[in-house]
């Protein structure tokens, strides 16, 4: 992996452990050197993985509530 690929990991890992848009989560240089390449791929695709399962788990639930509020269950 090249640096610039490298770089490129880095920064779409710091994008999806932000909650917010900005300011993006800084992530200490040395602390990354003990992961390998593919270990940080690894990383990158839990933490969409989990991103999906969290839209998933959120999606359900307002539509629990949604469901509710029709019935004026609430």
């Amino acid at each position: 992996m090249t640096k610039e690929e490298k770089e490129l990991l880095v920064q779409d890992i710091k994008v999806l452990i932000n909650s917010t848009v900005e300011p993006l989560v800084e992530i200490n240089p040395k602390f990354l050197d003990y992961f390998t390449d593919d270990e940080l791929v690894a990383l990158k695709e839990d933490l969409l993985q989990k991103k999906k399962n969290f839209m998933q788990n959120n999606a359900d639930w307002l539509n629990e509530i949604y469901e509710k509020t029709k019935k004026d269950e609430l």
